[in-house]
């Protein structure tokens, strides 16, 4: 070890009793165990999975407690399909630090690869009881479970992972693992809020939709059917002159209700960049009026009441897009009350009345003191 550590004991001192510089080279460790992780970690960047594994091995030498380390350690082995050893990887960070949620999560993963379901749900369902707000965590379990034929299970679990973020949702209707649920009602909603959202950020042709989503041409089509049906949207068309022909451009926009509230990105061309969107006047003020309501359903003690209104603030079907837009980081802590609330009622409500208070009234003045609006983003 001192050795490599470039160490040289001092001549006519016994090494053993070297105190001092016994501190020197604990701070001398700790700075070579980091250098060694952070090398292992731009190794992984650069895919030179194999000198990864010898960095963290060397960090570990120094320190085998080191739980970043063996979860980084474990996560090259994955990569190189290398399963047991990520496992077990995976399993001495967690003889440290049992409460690891990342490792839980990421040895699932690994069982996964290796079409142990069972054994991979429940390391999911382990991260989940640290970190019930880990949508990562909840969206692996979705897929395991749907994967085995739970579908039922699973869409509860992904449903989960929408409400913490809804980027889910778009990755979920690209995602092979959930083929077995693309008939059920409940992932065909998920598929027209993926729509919805396309159509609200200019992406109002088939093909475009098809493009940034990833999904077939026959499911898009069946969700603009369904949404037509429900009235949420309208199919129109226009003429393009090419030259001495034309032809007729067929393409979908929201009904004019849907679009005043949640605002649309208009784009030009296929890829073209999206002019500025901001909520409505009316859906701001519609917005103001929610979280009046919620302010009085917490202060109340009215547990359904603030629930239904943190999902009018979250829901992309209601203002959540629009509260996405001009609040991430607020969207997302009401994201995490809702959940709460739901989980354990009137004694988190009790608990946290302030917190929750706070985050409604931070909302509203930002509204009410400056305009609010913001760049789409594709």
């Amino acid at each position: 070890m001192g050795k490599f550590l470039g160490r040289k004991p001092k001549p006519g001192l016994d090494p053993a009793s070297e105190t001092t510089n016994h501190v020197n080279y604990d701070d001398n460790s700790e700075f070579q165990k980091r250098d060694l992780y952070q090398k292992g970690v731009n190794q992984m960047a650069s895919e030179k999975l194999e000198d990864a594994i010898r960095s963290f091995d060397l960090a570990l030498r120094i320190d085998p407690k080191y739980v970043d380390s063996w979860i980084k350690k474990g996560y090259a082995h994955f990569h190189l399909a290398q399963y047991p050893v990520a496992i077990s990887s995976y399993d001495k960070a967690l003889d440290v630090d049992l409460n690891n949620g990342e490792a839980w999560n990421l040895k699932g993963l690994a069982y996964y690869r290796m079409n142990n379901y069972e054994k991979a749900v429940a390391a999911c369902e382990k991260a989940i009881d640290i970190n019930p707000n880990d949508g990562m965590s909840w969206y692996n379990k979705a897929c395991y479970l749907t994967v085995v034929g739970k579908v039922d299970e699973g869409m509860e679990a992904l449903k989960r992972s929408i409400e913490i973020d809804i980027s889910y949702a778009k990755r979920a209707v690209r995602d092979r693992d959930f083929e077995n649920a693309k008939a059920e009602e409940g992932f065909r909603r998920i598929i027209e809020v993926v729509v919805l959202e396309s159509i609200r950020q200019g992406y109002n042709h088939v093909g475009k939709i098809v493009w940034v989503t990833g999904m077939d041409k026959s499911e898009v089509e069946d969700a603009f059917m369904r949404l037509s049906m429900k009235g949420l949207t309208v199919r129109k068309e226009r003429k393009e002159i090419h030259g001495f022909f034309t032809s007729k451009e067929e393409y979908y926009e929201l009904v004019k209700e849907i679009a005043d509230k949640v605002g649309v990105a208009k784009r030009v061309g296929f890829f073209g960049h999206s002019k500025e969107v901001s909520a409505p006047v009316q859906q701001l003020r519609d917005i103001i009026e929610v979280l009046g309501k919620a302010k009085e359903s917490i202060e109340k003690g009215d547990v359904n009441a603030t629930i239904e209104c943190f999902d009018q603030l979250i829901n992309p079907t209601k203002h959540g897009t629009a509260m996405i837009e001009q609040f991430f980081d607020e969207h997302r802590d009401l994201r995490l009350f809702q959940i709460r609330l739901k989980d354990k009622g009137h004694e988190y409500l009790n608990s946290h009345k302030p917190d929750m208070t706070k985050l409604i009234t931070d909302i509203e003045a930002k509204m009410r003191t400056g305009p609010v609006s913001r760049s789409a983003k594709d």
